[in-house]
């Protein structure tokens, strides 16, 4: 008996499919959507978004969730796909409309602030943002303070884009990058440059000198924090977004990556660039995979007499 329940039980446990984890940002519209799914880590590669005809189905769920229940919410997430399609105008007048019909929504005042940048119009774009900071100054892990500097420094011209007036701070121009801020709050300098890198490169493309001066600020801190491969890799998009400076190639030579066969480099893009689908797929995985761990559990417990 007991032969037997231990080879049931192990096959059980040994049968869960194997997965990834994927811990990045996650962000759920009002109808049920999964509109992107970012990895885990600190190099901001940006959002990776749906086809123009998936984001057309999205539009049409979010309009009838508003018809049907008359959540400004889904009118707020509409927005959002208006502005990933390049639709800014149309996006701005709807949020408009809705901070019309409630005033001092969080989402508008973000919302609406990051449409009328990518127009163009960085001082109406720093209003809202400033309003929407007021408004929650904690989303966003607290890095719309980095937004606003970004935006006056678009506005006053290339004396203000450096690391000081941007994010408070500079690492020095030897080979080695320099601080005088311990982990804890480097870490959470690098959450919030992470984020706003994050949210910047899906809509903003090579090359851009703000961009590339904080990728290169980002770069520094993970090298700081010991993650040093990650650290070139952001230093890598600092120099595609065009971050040309001596010290930067001084401090890309400064880690060597692995040496790795094509094998693994397919296998490492094919993970890398996984669609939703898939990862939808590895969550069921995970749900199945619990469900057997807590089956064979009960099991041992309700039969512990008889097989122990």
């Amino acid at each position: 008996m007991r032969k037997y329940f231990f080879s049931v039980l192990f096959g059980v446990l040994f049968s869960v499919p194997a997965f990834g984890c994927l811990n990045g940002e996650t962000l759920h519209l009002e109808d049920g959507t999964i509109l992107y799914e970012d990895y885990e880590g600190y190099v901001p590669y940006g959002h990776s978004f749906t086809n123009t005809e998936e984001l057309n189905k999205i539009l049409l769920s979010l309009e009838k969730g508003y018809r049907e229940t008359g959540k400004l919410n889904y009118l707020s997430d509409k927005g959002l796909i208006l502005i990933i399609q390049g639709k800014y105008k149309e996006a701005i007048e709807l949020y408009k409309k809705i901070e019309k019909a409630e005033p001092n929504r969080y989402s508008t005042a973000s919302n609406i602030g990051t449409a009328y940048e990518l127009i163009g119009n960085n001082a109406e774009a720093l209003r809202w943002i400033e309003k929407a900071v007021k408004i929650n100054p904690n989303s966003h892990y607290g890095s719309e303070w980095i937004h606003i500097n970004i935006l006056k420094a678009k506005m006053k011209g290339g004396k203000l884009i450096n690391s000081r007036f941007l994010i408070g701070m500079d690492f020095g121009n030897e080979k080695f990058p320099e601080s005088e801020r311990d982990d804890e709050k480097l870490f959470v300098l690098r959450k919030q440059l992470y984020y706003q890198l994050n949210e910047r490169v899906s809509f903003v493309k090579p090359e851009d000198k703000i961009v590339a001066q904080l990728l290169f600020d980002l770069g520094n801190i993970s090298y700081l924090m010991r993650e040093k491969e990650e650290a070139t890799e952001t230093y890598k998009m600092a120099k595609e977004y065009g971050f040309n400076k001596p010290v930067l190639e001084e401090r890309l030579a400064l880690y060597t990556p692995p040496v790795i066969d094509h094998v693994q480099k397919k296998a490492i893009k094919e993970i890398k660039f996984q669609t939703k689908a898939i990862r939808r797929t590895e969550l069921i995985s995970f749900c199945i995979a619990i469900a057997y761990l807590l089956f064979s559990g009960v099991i041992v417990f309700v039969f512990r007499k008889k097989i122990f």
